[in-house]
């Protein structure tokens, strides 16, 4: 007799004690329509709370052995919450989700459904973002249009980080070294068959928001940084570009000082001279950004293919 699949939820928390019964609650209702085809486990992750949010998950692990918990000395944001909860599942599939609410449990039988159909990824894309301020819908309008043109893999818009992914995914996701990463980049490099579910995201119902422009902000300069060398890939443009123009300077002010004469005793030679330098300087910069650009890569340590293997057969 062959074994049911196993669908694991990785969930960071930071203080979600006011979501955490209904959470469960929603989750327990979705898996109870599914319990004949599958088994589960849920993976929270405690990031650090200042409220009772462990004691709420330890009182449902109590009683249902499904939960599993995962505690942080103090929190280390969204990602790193994150990135604990998913270094603990096992499942053939894992739903990466929040406990905030805003991304609907009730979705996950159509994940599923398209998993089991042969997508190894099914991200969620939000079309309106209910109950958030004009200024953050705004800021996510300007990341994600900026990442669309700076990373090197794509990043659709308005992609969030709920999402399932495959067993061999998000255990390539889980054994890359590096640790400046921007995630939803990461999920585009790893590759594999992907489709989208959109939804509009709900207002958060309890608790408090942690979105704090500064750190978010800052967030999102490294992850865009860690995503693509583009950046990088300036400094070789502007080298080139202002070499030229420096040489091109010299040359008209050296036909210049032929023609109407030197406007004043060794103004042309320190032109010259400057022009001639700065040229020479932004042509090595160039060189040095390529070569900082690889060491970048190697440092990064990707490897440099991910293997797909036949799915596991459950009936």
């Amino acid at each position: 007799m062959s074994r049911k699949p196993l669908i694991s939820i990785a969930i960071p928390a930071y203080n979600e004690a006011e979501n955490i019964p209904e959470l469960w609650q929603r989750l327990t209702a979705v898996f109870q329509g599914l319990e004949s085809e599958y088994d589960f486990e849920v993976v929270v992750c405690e990031n650090g709370s200042h409220d009772n949010s462990y004691e709420k998950l330890t009182e449902i692990r109590d009683v249902d052995n499904r939960l599993k918990i995962v505690r942080l000395s103090r929190n280390f944001h969204m990602e790193g919450g994150m990135l604990a909860a998913l270094s603990k599942v096992s499942g053939d599939a894992c739903v990466v989700m929040s406990a905030d609410l805003q991304d609907p449990p009730e979705m996950i039988p159509e994940m599923i459904k398209r998993w089991r159909g042969g997508d190894d990824h099914v991200y969620t894309v939000i079309t309106h973002r209910h109950g958030e301020s004009k200024f953050r819908r705004i800021a996510a309008e300007i990341f994600y249009w900026m990442i669309d043109r700076i990373s090197d893999t794509p990043v659709p818009r308005n992609a969030s980080d709920f999402r399932l992914v495959d067993k061999q995914m998000y255990e390539a996701f889980n054994a890359l070294p590096e640790k400046d990463r921007m995630v939803r980049a990461v999920w585009g490099w790893i590759g594999f068959q992907s489709s989208s579910m959109e939804y509009e995201r709900p207002a958060r119902t309890g608790g408090t928001s942690s979105f704090n422009p500064f750190v978010t902000g800052a967030f999102a300069i490294r992850g865009m940084l860690a995503s693509s060398l583009k950046p990088l890939k300036l400094i070789p443009i502007a080298g080139l570009i202002l070499s030229g123009i420096s040489f091109i300077a010299l040359i008209i002010g050296v036909v210049r000082a032929f023609i109407n004469g030197v406007p004043s005793p060794g103004f042309g030679t320190v032109t010259s001279l400057i022009l001639l330098m700065f040229g020479i300087l932004f042509l090595l910069l160039s060189v040095l950004a390529e070569y900082i650009g690889m060491i970048y890569t190697e440092t990064r340590a990707r490897p440099t293919f991910i293997l797909k293997n036949e799915r596991s057969h459950f009936e």
